[in-house]
């Protein structure tokens, strides 16, 4: 499944699952048996923390912290994984992919609320502003993320200023707005065993 993790790279023609249609391996091309209840469930959690870049035990955290909130859980945990720093940054269009956006976040470069941020996995909360320093803002790998952002555009939960390298998170972001192809409730079923 196409789950967009090298940017651009993704929507062109290079895309490796555009490629072939079958798992790597001798046996991926082969007969495929049916997978199990568990065995969806369990897929399901694998690309979540895949798209995300996360291992088990933040996931779980991040799960911990949904299942406590009210409303829907599954909902609460694309809440929470959207608000996530590295994550934020991508969707303003600072970065081309979440791993470039969680390196980006790790060097230095985001301020949060005119201070600088280098943990990835800081919550942003509405009314936070995200911006480049002054000084990354001709960093290349930045410039061609922010151009290709300005063709693309962005989500309706947060407020860019392009020309500042700014960005402002003025809502939480909707289940109706992910894009994303995942059903949150399977990952539900999975940790309420």
């Amino acid at each position: 499944m196409k789950l967009f993790l090298k940017g651009d790279r993704c929507y062109t023609d290079k895309c490796a699952i555009e490629k072939r249609s079958f798992p790597p391996g001798m046996h991926g091309s082969g007969f495929r048996q049916k997978l199990s209840e568990f065995g969806l469930q369990l897929r399901e959690k694998q690309k979540v923390k895949r798209i995300y870049g996360m291992l088990e035990k933040q996931f779980r955290r991040f799960f911990a912290e949904a299942s406590r909130r009210r409303g829907m859980t599954g909902e609460n945990l694309l809440i929470l994984l959207e608000s996530r720093l590295d994550n934020v940054v991508h969707r303003m269009g600072f970065a081309a992919s979440r791993a470039e956006a969680r390196q980006i976040v790790r060097h230095g470069h985001i301020q949060l609320n005119g201070r600088r941020a280098n943990i990835p996995s800081q919550l942003v909360k509405v009314g936070d502003v995200v911006s480049v320093r002054e000084k990354s803002r001709r960093h290349p790998q930045i410039a061609s993320a922010v151009e290709a952002a300005r063709r693309k555009g962005t989500t309706s939960w947060f407020e860019m200023d392009m020309a500042n390298f700014t960005g402002k998170v003025v809502a939480e972001p909707k289940r109706e707005e992910l894009t994303l192809p995942i059903q949150e409730q399977l990952i539900v079923e999975l940790y309420s065993r």
